[in-house]
């Protein structure tokens, strides 16, 4: 059974104190066990660096978040509302979403003189986010001199209140309980990328011996290292737990009782104070960025719905085109090649729903490439294979093999209109139309790869062999005929 260490600190700090124990105990005897003591500190020293690096390797670090002007914020606006202007242009009929997109964007402007500040507070269950919440809003929010609004988030609610209550957010204070899982490092370091005011809460250090509380603190700085600053990382106790406290009588009897702790929470209140007085306007140019950067995908989202609506009957249309042009002139093994103008005039056409013009002969080289990148990559062979076998276990009989040839040929053409859907949805929507396209060979080769492999699957490939089939047997029924069974 795998046991996942939750608690690397504590493990490591019993791990020291049995060494220093190991060490005081044959120090009488060094020349007797002296190398084999110093073996065994260099095995736990090793012990703990490879611990540090495989934690270290299995977290990506976020880039450290760029530091925002005024006109980079304003340039950021401009975009956006250009961005949505293009979808108003190309969607007239999206009004809905595209009339809240609108106000919205007309809106990030307005929100550069915005007074008012938003704090976050985001952390796992049990970390008691909700009893800070309520100490803050009890004892701190009533002393603020200007407008500030509260908000709780559970981390595991992050993923969809992103695009809303972090992204407005203008300090997140992010809960702990103790050492940092991995989800929360990554989580923390995704934050503070996307350019967050972020403070690092360590609450309940109550809970822990006075002694320990430095160290755990300390350790939690070095983790942080490169993420956040030291000064962001504090400790706390919003609802330290009640002392028992033991009093004994004249008459020799002895009362106990639970005696209330007050919160510790000068901390968090005195970095989040200066914060707010301090850094008040980059806060605001930083939410309007993320605003700004947040009304840019929902318009992207819809312009990639858009324009997937209109890719899709294309690559169906090519595709069949593709299958009857291989069955009608039939080649001993299978080369996408055979297909390469069908699939240049796809490339053309997918190319001017997406704003990449390609001429003809752009389109036969991109065409040309996609095929050379299939064979390279295996996937006609496998494609070829896989769908050779079910034929083979229809229902009906096996058909013939230039019937084989050409669902070979369309289901390929559809893998290579759909890595180009992807592809292009990828791409960064600000960037003008432009008549001299190029694409990077190498992420639509991965692109390739993924999309062959989600359409993979048994059912869809079912599916895309019974339509396959009814079409061609339609088109070439007076040619091709099912062979018997008994033949």
């Amino acid at each position: 059974m795998t046991v996942k260490l939750e608690r690397p600190i504590l493990i490591g700090g019993v791990g020291l104190s049995f060494g220093l124990w190991l060490l005081e105990s044959v120090q009488n005897s060094a020349s007797e066990f002296g190398q084999i003591v110093l073996f065994g500190l260099a095995l736990s020293s090793a012990g703990l660096w490879w611990f540090k690096q495989q934690r270290t390797e299995s977290l990506q670090l976020s880039p450290p978040p760029e530091l925002l002007n005024q006109d980079q914020v304003e340039k950021a606006i401009a975009q956006t509302q250009s961005l949505i202007a293009r979808l108003a242009t190309e969607s007239p009929t999206q009004n809905h979403r595209l009339q809240a997109l609108q106000q919205q964007g007309e809106q990030l402007n307005g929100q550069l003189q915005r007074t008012a500040l938003r704090v976050a507070i985001a952390g796992n269950k049990g970390t008691g986010k909700t009893a800070l919440l309520q100490r803050l809003q009890s004892d701190w929010l009533p002393q603020q001199p200007q407008t500030l609004s509260l908000t709780e988030i559970s981390t595991p609610e992050l993923d969809s209140a992103l695009p809303n209550l972090i992204t407005v957010a203008d300090v997140v204070l992010f809960v702990t309980a103790g050492d940092l899982s991995d989800p929360e490092f990554k989580t923390i370091s995704e934050l503070v990328a996307n350019n967050q005011r972020l403070i690092l809460v360590w609450n309940k250090q109550d809970q822990y011996l006075i002694g320990e509380q430095p160290v755990i603190l300390q350790q939690l700085k070095t983790t942080l290292t490169g993420v956040l600053s030291p000064e962001d990382i504090v400790a706390i106790a919003a609802s330290p737990n009640a002392i028992k406290v033991r009093q004994h009588q004249d008459d020799g009897t002895v009362q106990e009782w639970l005696e209330p702790q007050l919160p510790i929470l000068d901390s968090v209140i005195n970095h989040l104070n200066s914060i707010l007085s301090q850094e008040q306007q980059k806060l605001v140019l930083a939410t309007t960025y993320r605003e700004a950067l947040e009304l840019q995908r929902q318009a992207k989202e819809i312009f990639n719905q858009l324009r997937r609506e209109q890719a899709l009957p294309l690559i169906e249309k090519y595709q069949w085109i593709a299958a009857a042009a291989t069955v009608a002139n039939p080649v001993p093994a299978l080369d996408m090649l055979a297909t390469a103008a069908v699939n240049a005039q796809l490339v053309m056409d997918l190319g001017a729903i997406y704003q990449h013009k390609f001429s003809l002969s752009q389109g036969q080289e991109v065409a040309t490439t996609i095929s050379t990148q299939m064979l390279k990559l295996g996937l006609v062979e496998i494609s070829t294979q896989t769908l050779t076998s079910l034929l083979k276990t229809n229902t009906v009989t096996f058909v013939a093999g230039s019937l084989v040839q050409g669902v070979s040929a369309a289901y390929l053409t559809r893998i290579a209109g759909l890595s180009l859907i992807e592809y292009f949805q990828a791409q960064s929507l600000l960037l003008e139309a432009t008549d001299n396209p190029s694409l990077n060979w190498d992420s639509l080769k991965k692109t390739l790869q993924t999309v062959f492999q989600q359409n993979q699957q048994a059912n869809l490939l079912q599916s895309f062999i019974k339509q396959a089939l009814n079409y061609l047997v339609v088109q070439f029924k007076p040619k091709q005929t099912l062979e018997s069974s008994a033949s």
